[in-house]
C-alpha cells in the first residue's frame, strides 16, 4: 500500500488530537516536522530527510540529543510508518466495521487456492479453511449459540483448531482457548470462568475432560472433534466429526449488532498469582498485535511462517497466526516442537519466518551440530526471551539474518518489538517523540511496588535504572486502549492511576526492565510471585495450593523460581516443611504429575525442619530463592526431578556439577 499526502494528514490528525499531545510542548513542534518527514520519507532521500531534522533538533537539545537523533531517527521513522500505516488500515476496519471474519475473507477472496494452513502432510487453502470455518459457523448457529455467547475450545494445534474459533467469531461467538496441557482443578477452572455454553475438545484430550466434568457447570453442551484414532466420546458428546462432514460450507449472515470492539476470544494467562486469568481478545486487539508485527517486522508476501508454538497463545495465535488470516501469509503448524525435527520443516515446508521463545533457541542449540544446521531459507526469528548469553550463537550456528524479538503483554497495552536487530533488545521507545507511543520505565522500591514523589505521582526511570514498564491508557485510542481480563476486579489490579499527572491511568506489566540513552529496552525480571517456565508463566499459589492438596495438607509448601545456567526463565523449586521426613516423594510426583501441567512441575524438591513467615503468615521466599539448591550452602536435603526415571533422586555433587555445566537437559 502507497502512502499518500491524505492519507498521512489523516493518521497524522488523529494521533496528534489525543489529551497527550496537548500537554506536551516539545512534542508539538516534533509532531508537525514528523508528519512532513514521513512524507518525505516516501517521496525524498533519506539524507535530505536527515538534514532538515537535524537542524531542527539541534538547536533545541544540543549535541547530546544529537547523538540520540542520529543513532535512532531511522527506526524511529520505521515505527512512526508502520504505526500511521496501521491506523489508516484500522480506521477502515472502524467505518466498515470489519471484524477478524471479514478481514479474513477478504484475504481469501485474493488469494482462494494459496495454501493457508500446513500441518503435517496436510494442506488447506484459504477456500478450505474459509469452507471449514463456515461450516462451524452454521452448526453452532442451527444449535442455538448466537451473538455474545461464549464457547471453550480444548483441542491441540491443528487446522481444525482455527477453524473452530474463526467459524464461532462468524456468527459473533466468543472462543474461550483452553491450554491442552491442563488438566485437574486449573482445567475445570478456565472453563467455569468463562461462563461458556459450549466445550469443544479433541479425541485425545477425553480422559482430562471426564476427569473434570463433575466440576463443571450443568447445561454444559459438548462435542468432541478430531477423534481420527477412534477415542472413546463421552455418552453425552456430539461427534462433530460426522456432524461437518456434510455440514453447509456457505457463509452465515454476521449478526447485525456485531462490532470491532466485541470479544473474538480469551487467552490464558497465569498473571502474578493465583489460577490462571481470562485476558480479553477485541478483534480490533486481534487485528491490532497481528497488523503492527507485520508492518515493523516488514513481512514479505513471499514469506512463510513456522509456528511450533500452541496456537491458545498470543505468540503463536495471534502475532503468527494472524500473518495468515489478515496478511494472506502461510503457516505451518506443528503439534509439538521437536528440536530435532525444526529445520529439517522450515526448508521442507520453506519457510522464512520462524516462531520462538527462548527455550526453543536453547533447545535448538543442545543438538548436535550438522551441516544442515544452516541449510534453509530462514531471514527472521520472532518471539520472546531469547537471552543475551545465547543470542549471539544462535544466530551465527543458524545463520539468521534477523532476530525480531519483541515484548508483549497479552491483556496490556504495553507491546513493542526490536526492528533493527539490536543484540539483547526486547523493543524501544522512541527518545525523540515518547508521546507518540507512551510506554514508560517507573521507578519502583525493593518490594518492586512503583514509588511516588511528594507531589503523589510517579517518577520515570533514567536510562540505566531499573523499572517497571508501564503503558499509559487512552480509551479511545486504538493503540493504548486496555480491554483487561474477563473478571472486572482482575483487570482493576493492573491499573495504577494519578501516574504522571492527576486523573490519568497505566496498566502495570509488572515487569522490570531497563533501557539504555537510544530507548532501546532489555527484560530483567518479573515483579509479582510468579515466574516463567518453558515459555508458560507458572503461578506459585495455584502451585502451592494444589502440592499441599498432593501432600494431603499435612505440609507446609513453598514453591519459587531458580535460576539454571544456559536455561531461559527459571525452573520450579518447591520447599516442603517436613521435620520428620515423612513426605513420600514418588507419591508427591505422582500427584503433581497429575494436578499440575508440565512446566509447572518442580525441578527441585528441598526438605526442611522449619519456614520463616510474615506476620500474616505468608512464606518468606527471600532467603529460599537466594539460596536456591546450591548443596554447598542448602544443608536440607534436596531433589532433582531426573525425568528419564520419572522421580526424584538425590541431588548429589555430581548432580549438581553436571546442572552448573549444563550438560543437563532440564
Amino acid at each position: 500500500m502507497r502512502l499518500t499526502p491524505i492519507h498521512v494528514l489523516r493518521a497524522f490528525y488523529y494521533t496528534v488530537s489525543s489529551r497527550t499531545f496537548l500537554t506536551m510542548s516539545r512534542s508539538l513542534v516534533l509532531y508537525g516536522v514528523s508528519g512532513a518527514v514521513l512524507y518525505m520519507y516516501v517521496t525524498t532521500s533519506t539524507l535530505v530527510i536527515s538534514g532538515v531534522l537535524f537542524g531542527v533538533y539541534l538547536a533545541t537539545g544540543g549535541w547530546k540529543f544529537a547523538d540520540v537523533f542520529v543513532n535512532t531517527i531511522r527506526r524511529d521513522l520505521w515505527a512512526l510508518k508502520a504505526l500511521l500505516t496501521f491506523k489508516i488500515l484500522q480506521q477502515r476496519n472502524t467505518k466498515h466495521n470489519r471484524t477478524i471474519p471479514k478481514v479474513f475473507e477478504e484475504t481469501m477472496r485474493n488469494h482462494p487456492k494459496k495454501i493457508a494452513l500446513q500441518w503435517e502432510d496436510v494442506t488447506w487453502t484459504y477456500q478450505d479453511l474459509f469452507e471449514h470455518s463456515n461450516c462451524i459457523a452454521n452448526y453452532f448457529r442451527d444449535r442455538g449459540l448466537e451473538h455474545g455467547d461464549v464457547v471453550a475450545i480444548y483441542v491441540g494445534n491443528r487446522p481444525e483448531f482455527v477453524a473452530l474459533w474463526l467459524g464461532l467469531a462468524r456468527i459473533g461467538v466468543t472462543s474461550a482457548l483452553i491450554n491442552f496441557n491442563l488438566h485437574s482443578d486449573a482445567l475445570a477452572h478456565c472453563i467455569n470462568i468463562s461462563f461458556c455454553k459450549a466445550l469443544v475438545y479433541g479425541g485425545t484430550l477425553t480422559p482430562a475432560v471426564k476427569d473434570v466434568k463433575s466440576q463443571l457447570k450443568g447445561g454444559l453442551k459438548y462435542f468432541s472433534i478430531c477423534n481420527e484414532e477412534k477415542q472413546s466420546i463421552m455418552e453425552d458428546a456430539e461427534n462433530l466429526d460426522e456432524a461437518l462432514a456434510s455440514g453447509c460450507r456457505l457463509p452465515p449472515d454476521s449478526p447485525k449488532e456485531a462490532s470491532i470492539f466485541d470479544k473474538l476470544m480469551y487467552i490464558y494467562t497465569s498473571g502474578t498469582t493465583g489460577l490462571p486469568k481470562a485476558a480479553v481478545i477485541t478483534h480490533c486487539r486481534y487485528y491490532y498485535i497481528s497488523t503492527m508485527s507485520h508492518l515493523m517486522l516488514g513481512y514479505k508476501s513471499t514469506d512463510k511462517v513456522y509456528c511450533s508454538l500452541p496456537l491458545y497463545h498470543s505468540n503463536g495465535g495471534i502475532v503468527g497466526l494472524g500473518q495468515c488470516l489478515c496478511h494472506g501469509i502461510p503457516l505451518t503448524i506443528r503439534s509439538k516442537f521437536s528440536a530435532r525435527n525444526f529445520w529439517t520443516d522450515c526448508k521442507k515446508y520453506n519457510c522464512t519466518v520462524i516462531l520462538y521463545i527462548g527455550e526453543i533457541c536453547r533447545y535448538l542449540l543442545a543438538q548436535p551440530s550438522k551441516d544442515t544446521d544452516r541449510d534453509h531459507s530462514v531471514r527472521v526469528a520472532a518471539g520472546n526471551g531469547l537471552r543475551p548469553e545465547i543470542w549471539k550463537h544462535f544466530v551465527e550456528r543458524f545463520n539468521i539474518g534477523q532476530v525480531a524479538e519483541f515484548y508483549g503483554a497479552t491483556e496490556g497495552n504495553a507491546n513493542m518489538m526490536n526492528v533493527d536487530n539490536r543484540f539483547g533488545s526486547c523493543g524501544f521507545i522512541s527518545m525523540i517523540a515518547p508521546s507518540v507511543y507512551p510506554l514508560m520505565l517507573l521507578k519502583i522500591d525493593e518490594d518492586k511496588e512503583l514509588v511516588r514523589g511528594r507531589d503523589g505521582l510517579c517518577i520515570k526511570c533514567e536510562p540505566g535504572d531499573f523499572g517497571m514498564l508501564v503503558g499509559k491508557i487512552i480509551k479511545q485510542s486504538l493503540t493504548q486502549r486496555y480491554d483487561g481480563y474477563a473478571d472486572e476486579q482482575a483487570s482493576k489490579k493492573k491499573v495504577a492511576y494519578d501516574v504522571f499527572q492527576k486523573g490519568d491511568s497505566v496498566f502495570m506489566t509488572g515487569d522490570v526492565l531497563t533501557m539504555d540513552k537510544y530507548g532501546n529496552m532489555y527484560f530483567k525480571d518479573r515483579t509479582g510471585d510468579t515466574f516463567r517456565w518453558k515459555g508458560e508463566n507458572v503461578s506459585t499459589a495455584e502451585c502451592e495450593a494444589e502440592l499441599a492438596k498432593v501432600l494431603h495438607n499435612q505440609h507446609t509448601v513453598g514453591v519459587y523460581g531458580v535460576d539454571i545456567p544456559g536455561a531461559e526463565g527459571k525452573a520450579g523449586m518447591a520447599c516442603i516443611m517436613d521435620p520428620n521426613r515423612e513426605a513420600d516423594l514418588e507419591l508427591f510426583y505422582a500427584g503433581a504429575k497429575k494436578e499440575l501441567p508440565s512446566y509447572a512441575l518442580p525441578l527441585f524438591v528441598r526438605l526442611t525442619d522449619e519456614m520463616e513467615v510474615t506476620g500474616t503468615h505468608k512464606i518468606k521466599k527471600v532467603v529460599l530463592r537466594r539460596d536456591g539448591y546450591d548443596i554447598g550452602v542448602v544443608k536440607d536435603p534436596i531433589f532433582f526431578l531426573d525425568a528419564a526415571q520419572g522421580k526424584y533422586v538425590p541431588l548429589d555433587t555430581v548432580l549438581y556439577e553436571k546442572l552448573m555445566a549444563g550438560l543437563l537437559r532440564v
